[in-house]
């Protein structure tokens, strides 16, 4: 069967099998216990930004395994664009036994294209969930950042840079980016009948009424948990689930504390890190396992590192000045077999944070 379609029925058994024995084995998790629902990782598709780095069906079936096996997660966040892209890694990871967080982010589109693609993926969503799969299904993320018209922009980095510059009218982007939120909410309920969310910005307004599962992507940094804690407590006011959809930081001395902007070291007219970057993955997963364990001790719905691999920034131990890996959130580092050459192959190989998160994703697995 086409796997943009559907799923096989024998394969897609042997997927809801392993759900039931994760779920038996699953410490609890209802409002007030520790633990997390749903530990996972985000998998970004797309097109790449080179023909070396362009999305492959039988690389994504690898990841997916090694999402399940070696990363011990039981969740996967399949988001980028691409209908065939996301609907092919989402049947991979539920016939894997894996929950499947569909999230379909087109970008720089008309706002029609955007709609009818997150409408595509929605009807996906509702048949997965139909045949049994465990799925959530998003409507997008960050609006203003993805959709153009809510901010001034053509580009998601012109956006980006007008938000900063100061150049936007908040009313008036208020206004734009609850109109568009309130019209994907609609059409996500018009295709998919299971749990809907959407993956806002932490200082995001949103009418949280409008789903049922609250989505933030969580980038702060604070010493102490007891701050963390106070801070996602205003999520929680809603009485709802909160998944956290993306958390993570960069590869360096200092990433934490830039947040979200963490990727903004990179020169990318040349190609080349800004600055004099000390290279650390300790501290990218240090940061990971820190806020995860808040995540566990609030017994949230769902954590999902953000991301498991950013081919387009690969790491170079010879040169750190085009060590782009420094500005990747990625758990993974990509290892290209001619670091010059855009059509080389390349493989990933597992950072710090990888086998922290693992070790903490099997402990919760497989409770003592």
């Amino acid at each position: 069967m086409d796997e943009t379609k559907g799923i096989s029925r024998a394969r897609f058994l042997a997927g809801a099998a392993a759900v039931s024995v994760a779920a038996a084995t699953r410490p609890a998790t209802a409002a007030g216990r520790r633990g997390l629902r749903h530990r996972g990782v985000v998998y970004t598709v797309g097109e790449g930004e080179t023909a070396g780095t362009a999305w492959s069906a039988a690389r994504m079936r690898r990841d997916i395994r090694a999402i399940r096996d070696r990363l011990h997660a039981d969740t996967v966040d399949v988001t980028g664009d691409g209908v065939e892209r996301l609907t092919a890694t989402a049947a991979e990871a539920a016939e894997r036994g894996l929950h499947v967080w569909l999230q379909p982010t087109l970008a720089d589109a008309p706002e029609r294209d955007i709609l009818e693609h997150m409408a595509e993926c929605g009807r996906f969503a509702e048949r997965l969930r139909r045949q049994g799969a465990s799925v959530d299904f998003s409507v997008g993320c960050e609006f203003w950042l993805f959709v153009p018209g809510i901010v001034p922009g053509e580009t998601v980095l012109e956006r980006v840079r007008n938000l900063l510059d100061g150049k936007v009218d908040p009313v008036a982007m208020q206004r734009r980016l609850d109109r568009f939120t309130a019209k994907a909410a609609a059409l996500g309920r018009s295709v998919f009948h299971g749990d809907l969310s959407y993956a806002a910005a932490q200082d995001d307004k949103v009418d949280w009424r409008l789903f049922d599962i609250v989505g933030i992507d969580y980038y702060s940094y604070f010493r102490h948990h007891s701050d963390h804690i106070r801070e996602l407590r205003r999520y929680q006011r809603w009485g709802k689930p909160l998944a956290i959809t993306e958390f993570g930081t960069c590869t360096y001395v200092g990433a934490p504390e830039a947040g979200g902007m963490g990727w903004d070291v990179v020169d990318y007219d040349k190609g080349e890190i800004k600055g004099h970057l000390v290279r650390s993955e300790h501290t990218q997963a240090a940061y990971l396992v820190g806020v995860l364990s808040v995540f566990e001790a609030m017994g949230l719905y769902a954590a999902m590192a953000f991301e498991f691999v950013t081919p387009d920034a690969p790491h170079r131990a010879d040169d750190p000045r085009k060590d782009l890996d420094l500005a990747s959130y990625s758990i993974t580092k990509v290892i290209k077999n001619r670091p010059d050459d855009p059509r080389s192959g390349w493989h990933w190989e597992p950072k710090e944070a990888f086998h922290a998160l693992a070790r903490r994703y099997a402990r919760c697995a497989h409770p003592q």
